[in-house]
């Protein structure tokens, strides 16, 4: 006797209409790359707290990110690359200072992802 997989099914259980206009409703791939590339920015913890830190301080040098999150400035400097990178910040120089802000994009998925609370991700 072989052992049924949970996951594999043989028949089609849902009404084929409703599943016809869920798929016809989906974005194309390349629509959802934006999204993909977002999402992976604050995949890392250390980034989404320099995203939080952020998002709390509006606008900060690295040196002084590093000192609110606790980490070395080249590791800071990297996420906050990445976050660049990924569309969720921006960044302005100030003589010999970066300033590096959250664009509208990246404080609305981090509204969404700390359910705007920002302070519970600084104490992270």
């Amino acid at each position: 006797m072989t052992e049924e997989r949970a996951d594999s099914c043989e028949l089609l259980c849902l009404d084929l209409p409703h599943a016809e206009e869920i798929r016809e409703q989906l974005p194309v791939l390349g629509a959802l790359e934006p999204a993909a590339s977002a999402a992976k920015g604050l995949a890392d913890p250390t980034r989404l707290k320099v995203a939080a830190a952020l998002a709390a301080g509006d606008e900060l040098c690295v040196c002084d990110l590093a000192w609110i999150v606790g980490q070395a400035q080249n590791l800071v400097s990297h996420h906050v690359r990445q976050l660049r990178s990924a569309g969720l910040a921006t960044s302005r120089r100030d003589g010999r200072l970066v300033m590096y802000t959250l664009t509208a994009h990246g404080r609305a998925l981090m509204g969404v992802l700390l359910g705007g609370d920002i302070d519970v991700a600084i104490e992270m």
